[in-house]
């Protein structure tokens, strides 16, 4: 298990790493974390939902995503609760208060602890993820996703430092200190990451670590600009580019406050034709030659911020000089002219006009769909893949032109310069993002194709590389061997 001495230091993408190198040595692993919160999420081949993250990690491992993976994941829905989904189904809302300090959590970890052990029954080794730090006192007693998850898995612990934000030293001794006897005797290394520059500096470092907690320090790992890997959630979106630029296909994404599955997006960051920014400051918007409306965990509250910002305005606007709109989930939603929600899914908020951009309306239910799909692009013949997750049922005349085929039906909407769709993943397929670059109302166009998938691969085996090289391997395949 790699746990943290805080957030955002690079655990998820350590186990992605980790598990794609040792699928290149031989092994058959797949990814684990008990509880995950995060509102980027992927739906499995048997359409239910985990985290995004699970679902980056079983593709490093070349493996299906199961929802045993990440048993429980929470999306936050307003400021103080969040959406409680278990074994892949919605179960709930709940706030911060209620689901951290509650007592139902001891059943929660009963069911964490089942898809562990389910997941063992068909992969090893399990590369088990924590979350946050292992040392917060107030909450750790009820915690599910770290010591007390690796204590009931047998897992080894690997501590993760995050060297760039300052304080490793007080970060790793005093996340060590405060663990209790039982938990400490489960760490056998720690891990240094994202150093910059050369790493020889940090030797006496390594060796005042070691006598200060009695751990050794197993690598030190750079920090590296050129690897690229999907981040978790929303911490990523800080260090995204936030406006348009020169000489590129510059796209904005509308940044909402209940942003979802911005890594629909990610491909078009990517791209070398492409500048892509997210902002929700109406002059930046209005600068992109397209702008595309994300998915969202509050589509009301998030229209709601679009009117009160000015963006609503500045999306008409464009859409009338011809720009591209793109709606996606939530974004498409917004776009109709009514959103309508009888059962308070979202909240108390029943109706609401929508941008009226296209004449469709959406009704939120209280079932939510998951599924992943294949299918044709307006008129293309090329199969393509997505996935949908969302809880909105949404009408059009049967005269209207659908975007998507799916089987023998049609998905999503098409009208002249605008199109909104479900299917999350849309912009992964190459034909789509050539339609879409060959059609942009600017003077670049296109070069290339860009092939997203390949490039993943590439960058899961440049992480694997760099891992190998920095990272004492053989320690962690000893002490993993041990415990099988």
């Amino acid at each position: 298990m790699f746990v943290g001495t805080g957030s955002d230091v690079g655990k998820s993408i350590l186990v992605t790493g980790i598990c794609r190198l040792l699928k290149q040595k031989g092994y058959a692993p797949a990814p684990f974390k008990a509880q995950n919160m995060s509102l980027n999420s992927f739906a499995t081949p048997d359409g239910l939902e985990i985290g995004r993250a699970q679902a980056v990690q079983a593709e490093a491992s070349k493996i299906p995503c199961h929802t045993d993976m990440n048993p429980i994941l929470l999306k936050p829905s307003s400021t103080h609760s969040s959406q409680i989904v278990l074994h892949g189904k919605p179960v709930g809302s709940q706030t911060a208060k209620e689901y951290f300090l509650g007592n139902h959590k001891a059943q929660l970890f009963e069911e964490a602890k089942k898809a562990f052990f389910r997941l063992a029954t068909k992969y090893s080794p399990i590369v088990l993820e924590g979350a946050g730090s292992i040392s917060e006192l107030n909450l750790k007693h009820r915690d599910i996703v770290n010591m007390r998850m690796a204590a009931a898995a047998g897992a080894v612990v690997y501590l993760v430092a995050d060297i760039d934000k300052g304080g490793v030293f007080a970060s790793v001794y005093g996340s060590i200190a405060l663990l209790e006897p039982w938990e400490k005797a489960l760490v056998k290394g720690v891990i240094i990451n994202k150093f910059r520059g050369d790493a020889a500096l940090f030797e006496a470092g390594k060796t005042i670590l070691e006598e200060l907690t009695g751990i050794p320090v197993i690598g030190v790992l750079p920090y590296a600009t050129d690897i690229y890997i999907e981040e978790e959630d929303s911490v990523g979106l800080l260090q995204k580019q936030q406006t348009a630029v020169e000489g590129a296909i510059n796209i904005a994404v509308v940044l909402v406050p209940y942003i979802s599955n911005y890594t629909d997006f990610n491909v078009l960051e990517k791209d070398p034709r492409t500048h892509l920014f997210y902002s929700d400051d109406p002059e930046r918007i209005a600068a992109a030659d397209i702008i595309i409306l994300p998915g969202s965990k509050n589509t009301i509250q998030d229209l709601i911020y679009l009117r009160e910002k000015g963006i609503a305005s500045v999306v008409l606007q464009a859409h009338a000089a011809q720009k591209h709109i793109i709606g996606i989930c939530g974004g498409y939603q917004m776009l109709g002219t009514m959103i309508q929600d009888p059962h308070g899914v979202e909240g108390t908020v029943k109706s609401i006009p929508g941008l009226g951009i296209l004449p469709i309306t959406t009704v939120l239910a209280r079932t939510k769909k998951t599924v992943q799909c294949e299918f044709r692009f307006k008129n293309h013949t090329q199969p393509c893949k997505g996935y949908e997750i969302h809880m909105g049922v949404t009408q059009y005349a049967t005269t209207a032109t659908p975007l998507n085929t799916i089987g023998t039906e049609g998905e999503g909407y098409l009208e002249d310069n605008c199109w909104g769709t479900y299917i999350h993943g849309i912009l992964d397929n190459s034909v789509v993002i050539e339609e879409l670059l060959s059609d942009a109302n600017v003077t670049e166009k296109v070069a290339t194709p860009f092939d997203y998938q390949q490039y993943k691969e590439e960058n899961y085996d440049k992480l694997a590389a760099l891992l190998d090289a920095h990272l004492d391997i053989e320690a962690i395949i000893t002490e993993m061997e041990h415990t099988v």
